[in-house]
C-alpha cells in the first residue's frame, strides 16, 4: 500500500480504531503502513466489510491486531478504556449520540485520557453529524451520480479515508506542541462536496472543458471497445496532429479511432508518449 521506499514516521504511535465498513479501515491501513501499531476493536457481529468483500477486508486488516468487544457491556468498555490508556489516536466512525451513550464522547474521553487524540469520521459535519447516510447518498447529493447507473467506485469513502489520514497526522503533530490531545471530524458529505468542485465550477459539466467540450479529452469508440484520450497539453495536441493527419475534431477523429482495437490504440499511444488508454468496462473478479 506504500511505495518501495518505506516511510515510517509513525513508528511508536499507537492507534485504536472502532471504525468498520469504510472509510475507517482504509485510513487505518494507511496509518499502519506509515508505521503505526493499530488495534482494531470489532463488535461481536464483526465488520460488515468482511462479508461484503472478504479479500479486501483481510488486505486492510493485514498487520493489525483485532479484538472483539461488545461495547454495550460495562466490562468491555472498561477493557477499551485500558487499551486507550496508552493509545495516541482513537478512530471512530460512529454517530456522536451513540458515542455519548457508550461514554466515548469527546469531553468524557479527554477527562480520562488527556493525551489521547480522537479522529471522528461522520456522515455529515456538525450540527448534522447524527444524520445517517452512506457513500451513495453523499455522492448523489453532491451531483456525482447519473441515474440509473450506480457509481463504479466509492468516491466519498475513498477520498474521506485519505482526508482522515491527513487529519490524523495533523492531530498528532499538534499534540506534539503541548502534549494535549485534540479532536477533529472528517465528514463524508463535505468530502463529497469537495469532489464535486470541478462540476460546480463548470469543468466537467456537459460541454465543459473536461465534460466533452474538447475533442481531445473524451471517450471514443474503438474497433472492439472504447478508448479514453486526455491530450490537454499543446505538445500532445501537436503530436496527434502530426501522427493522425486529420482535423482534431470529433467528426474527423471518430472514424479514425474506430479502425483499431482499444488495445492497439493503447500500444500505439504508449510508443508515442501520448495519453490514450483502453477503457476497462468489465468488473474485476
Amino acid at each position: 500500500m506504500m511505495s518501495d521506499v518505506a516511510l515510517r514516521p509513525l513508528d511508536g504511535v499507537r492507534v485504536v480504531t472502532l471504525a468498520v465498513n469504510l472509510p475507517g479501515p482504509l485510513a487505518c491501513a494507511r496509518l499502519h503502513a506509515l508505521g503505526a501499531a493499530v488495534t482494531k476493536v470489532e463488535p461481536p457481529s464483526g465488520d460488515p466489510l468482511a462479508g461484503f468483500a472478504p479479500a479486501w477486508y483481510r488486505e486492510l486488516a493485514d498487520g493489525q491486531r483485532t479484538v472483539t468487544l461488545d461495547l454495550k457491556e460495562p466490562d468491555a468498555r472498561q477493557e477499551l478504556d485500558t487499551l486507550l490508556a496508552d493509545t495516541d489516536l482513537l478512530v471512530t466512525a460512529t454517530r456522536p449520540a451513540a458515542l455519548e451513550r457508550l461514554g466515548l464522547g469527546w469531553e468524557m474521553l479527554r477527562a480520562r485520557h488527556p493525551r489521547l487524540c480522537h479522529l471522528a469520521i461522520t456522515g455529515y459535519a456538525p450540527p448534522d453529524d447524527d444524520r445517517p447516510g452512506h457513500d451513495l447518498t453523499y455522492a448523489a447529493a453532491a451531483g456525482l451520480v447519473t441515474p440509473p447507473e450506480l457509481p463504479r467506485t466509492l468516491m466519498a469513502d475513498l477520498a474521506a479515508a485519505e482526508r482522515a489520514v491527513g487529519t490524523a497526522l495533523a492531530l498528532l503533530l499538534a499534540r506534539g506542541q503541548d502534549g494535549a490531545g485534540r479532536q477533529a471530524t472528517v465528514a463524508l458529505a463535505s468530502v463529497a462536496g469537495e469532489l464535486a468542485a470541478p462540476l460546480r465550477h463548470g469543468l466537467t459539466t456537459p460541454g465543459g472543458v473536461l465534460g466533452g467540450g474538447l475533442p481531445l479529452y473524451g471517450l471514443y469508440r474503438a474497433k472492439d471497445g472504447w478508448i479514453a484520450i486526455a491530450a490537454l497539453e499543446p505538445r500532445f495536441v501537436q503530436r496527434l496532429a502530426a501522427e493522425l493527419y486529420v482535423a482534431l475534431d470529433r467528426p474527423s477523429l471518430e472514424p479514425v479511432f474506430a479502425r483499431r482495437t482499444a488495445a492497439e490504440w493503447e500500444a500505439w499511444a504508449r510508443a508515442r508518449d501520448l495519453p490514450i488508454a483502453a477503457v476497462e468496462v468489465e468488473a474485476v473478479p
